[in-house]
């Protein structure tokens, strides 16, 4: 019993262990041969446990385990936080989306030339996968919406719009964390100018996709601030309380002499070189992206579409579907039907977007009467022309950035628009929305030629 006293000081195995290193505790344990032998038994066990080092290194790890296993849970909690931050964590802002998108051939054309982008680019979701819409999470690398509408004859078009869509997805995919909106900003400048690069490559180098081209409306979002580029006439809504505003501005013909003063409204509506763009993707070398940006508020609807909407129906039209129609697939169906059912002389293509979450302010009567559209303001980092990849850009407060910054995109007022039509005979004109197309018109001077000669003999 007397031995078995150590055994209680025994209880802290620690002072224990290195007596047990010593030779006379091993003599101990024949003593140990008598009736208590079985509870010592286990300390024998230990005796040569603790010989074996890597056993001694565990008694102790398994009486501090709890407090290991802890440690590196403490460590590993805030990994655990970094981890989604990397990828998909909601931000402190959290703003959540619930978005649809759809495109139809429309009623007059063959086949569609439009495509459109809706991806996750933290998730690395892209594309629309069931007929209902999608509930999507801002996260650190953003949303990312777009629409193309290409132009150039035959199947060119096609090309032109889903390699806009392709090159757009993979260069924001690839973008090192957009982390600002400065740096989302120069991302999607960056895009549009390697699509228009790599389109135009490919007009080049391929006889069949000579002069093709394709509009582009990108929109994309890391925080409640949405930031839309674009090159054409391809256009971005937003409905705000019931209220509908263009936040693109047009690079038409129509829309610069509409601007300068040279059309009414009335007059634009009939206007016979309506179809005529003034920029494209792939038809230079150069093009000027329009950026601007919406403070989004809970509740805001975005709507991204190509000319065959916007060209079929009018805007409290357009407003009046959205805001009956809050689920967003159901608001891209009834547009869809009733661009149609105005006449479908273009492919037509919606996306729609529905803003929530706690990280939008609630929407007032002051918010809702500023929404316009507005250039996007760069941060004075960027504004000594250089961005985060070191490329050297004419940068600043006032001008949107591009390959070649050469002032607004803007057409004067006394203007002569036929001579300047003639200038830009390079960029491909979409086929008219409108009027009778170049096939009818042989057939209709053929029948009247047939006539003239069936009455003249």
């Amino acid at each position: 019993k007397d031995d078995v006293a150590p055994k209680d000081d025994v209880a802290p195995k620690d002072d224990v262990a290195p007596k047990d290193d010593d030779a006379p505790k091993d003599d101990v344990a024949p003593k140990d041969d008598d009736a208590p032998k079985d509870d010592v038994a286990p300390k024998d066990d230990d005796a040569p446990k603790d010989d074996v080092a890597p056993k001694d290194d565990v008694a102790p790890k398994d009486d501090v385990a709890p407090k290991d296993d802890v440690a590196p849970k403490d460590d590993v909690a805030p990994k655990d936080d970094v981890a989604p931050k990397d990828d998909d964590a909601p931000l402190p802002l959290a703003v959540l989306a619930q978005l649809f998108a759809q495109t139809d051939v429309g009623q007059i054309r063959e086949h569609n030339e439009d495509n459109y982008l809706v991806a996750d680019l933290g998730q690395g979701l892209r594309g629309i996968e069931e007929s209902l819409a999608q509930n999507w999470k801002v996260g650190a690398k953003g949303l990312l919406f777009a629409v193309c509408d290409g132009m150039g004859g035959a199947a060119a078009g096609e090309i032109a719009s889903q390699m806009a869509t392709d090159i757009i997805y993979e260069y924001m995919k690839k973008a090192t964390g957009h982390g600002s909106r400065d740096k989302l900003a120069l991302d999607i400048v960056g895009a549009l100018e390697e699509a228009g690069t790599k389109i135009l490559g490919e007009a080049m180098a391929n006889r069949s996709c000579r002069g093709m081209g394709t509009t582009a409306t990108v929109a994309a979002l890391v925080d409640d601030h949405l930031l839309i580029g674009q090159v054409g006439d391809s256009r971005a809504y937003l409905l705000r309380n019931s209220r509908l505003v263009l936040v693109t501005r047009d690079q038409s013909l129509v829309n610069q002499l509409l601007e300068a003063g040279q059309l009414t409204e009335e007059e634009a509506e009939n206007f016979e070189h309506s179809n005529i763009i003034l920029q494209a993707l792939g038809t230079s070398d150069s093009v000027q992206v329009d950026l601007t940006f919406v403070k989004l508020c809970r509740g805001d609807v975005l709507m991204v579409c190509s000319d065959g909407l916007s060209g079929m129906l009018r805007d409290f039209e357009i407003a009046a579907f959205l805001k009956n129609n809050d689920d967003p697939s159901d608001a891209c169906r009834v547009l869809i039907d009733e661009a149609n059912a105005a006449g479908g002389h273009d492919n037509v293509t919606v996306i729609t977007v529905r803003f929530d979450g706690a990280g939008l302010v609630e929407c007032d009567d002051e918010a809702t009467a500023s929404l316009k559209y507005q250039k996007y303001p760069f941060g004075p980092s960027l504004e000594n022309g250089a961005d985060s990849a070191g490329r050297g850009r004419s940068l600043s407060r006032e001008a949107s950035p591009s390959i070649e910054v050469h002032g607004e995109f803007e057409v004067e007022g006394d203007i002569d628009w036929e001579q300047f039509l003639h200038e830009r005979r390079q960029i491909p004109a979409e086929r008219s929305r409108v009027g009778v197309p170049g096939w009818g018109w042989a057939v209709l001077v053929g029948a009247l030629v047939l006539t003239y000669l069936w009455y003249t003999h």
